[in-house]
């Protein structure tokens, strides 16, 4: 609407000379608006979707030819030739297209941009949730086995570790759904993991874990802690010591992981497939707030650095 008003009242006054009373502007008016918007409506978008550009751009140029000789010889009547009349008068004709094409082209952008912004939206959560099925059954399996080995071996100490695998199914099932828990609700779930562990691990495997944290208002996204976790319980050599340390301080987490490890094989070389999808969940959500080292010397240590906020 403030185009059109800007439009008629550059038309009518600044240029009265040419389009006050000589030339019935105003009539014409109202065929250029059945102009520019039978091209917003139909041309527009029957030519770009098609990616028709050069075909358009001559079909929209012959409207303005015709639509400009029209308002010379048949509103004002001024007896001009072709070529003046494109001189004094297709600027009228073409202005409003062409800023109306403009603003269909901009917001046709926008809206794309708005779909693509979508689809990454939901590409990323389908892959987190991926991601999240890769982890979920390898934790359940490994717990699931504890309990198996005390129901034969310890009886009575089976209705403690079926009451810590509740809640950690509890917390792999409903919580870990959402895109970020409580810090606090996440390392509840590492300690039942690591009581499990120290049982399973018993005479086998010493554990040092430590955990300092200044606060219990942080968040982090879900099982994210666990993979370095269940990573150093699983390739760790025999007899070794486990060194697990988590630490909080003015909102960046540090998470290290250290076991003692022995290569057999050429496949042991290669990268671990929980740190590799613990890498593309940390990309997705964290992006440039993480670093992650691995160091392979004496022993196979993981250092995490997130910033939680």
């Amino acid at each position: 609407m403030l185009f059109w008003a800007l439009f008629v009242f550059v038309s009518l006054f600044v240029f009265s000379s040419y389009y006050w009373k000589e030339n019935p502007f105003l009539q014409y008016f109202f065929i250029l608006v059945g102009i520019v918007y039978f091209n917003n409506g139909i041309l527009l978008p029957y030519f770009v979707k098609r990616k028709w550009y050069f075909l358009y751009a001559i079909i929209i140029g012959f409207i303005a030819f015709l639509g400009t000789q029209a308002y010379c010889n048949y509103f004002a009547e001024c007896g001009c030739s072709i070529m003046k009349c494109l001189s004094d008068y297709l600027w009228q004709t073409l202005v409003p297209i062409v800023f109306f094409s403009f603003l269909w082209m901009l917001y046709s952008y926008l809206e794309k941009q708005d779909e693509i912004e979508v689809i990454k939206k939901q590409h990323i959560e389908m892959e987190l949730q991926f991601l999240k099925s890769q982890i979920n059954p390898h934790v359940l399996f490994n717990n699931l086995n504890t309990v198996y080995a005390y129901a034969l071996e310890k009886p009575n100490e089976v209705a403690d570790l079926i009451l810590k695998l509740s809640d950690n199914l509890k917390h792999v099932l409903y919580e870990s759904a959402a895109d970020k828990i409580s810090l606090e609700k996440e390392l509840d779930y590492i300690d039942n993991y690591l009581a499990f562990q120290k049982i399973r691990t018993e005479n086998l495997k010493s554990i040092i874990y430590t955990k300092d944290i200044d606060s219990s208002d942080h968040e982090i996204a879900p099982l994210l802690l666990i993979t370095l976790i269940e990573n150093a319980f699983k390739h760790s050599s025999a007899k070794c010591t486990i060194h697990i340390s988590i630490k909080v301080s003015g909102n960046v987490l540090y998470c290290i992981c250290e076991n003692d490890y022995k290569i057999t094989t050429q496949e042991e070389l290669r990268p671990k497939i929980g740190l590799q999808n613990l890498n593309k969940r940390l990309k997705l959500l964290y992006r440039n707030k993480f670093s992650m080292n691995i160091e392979q010397l004496n022993s196979y240590k993981v250092s995490l650095t997130i910033e939680l906020k």
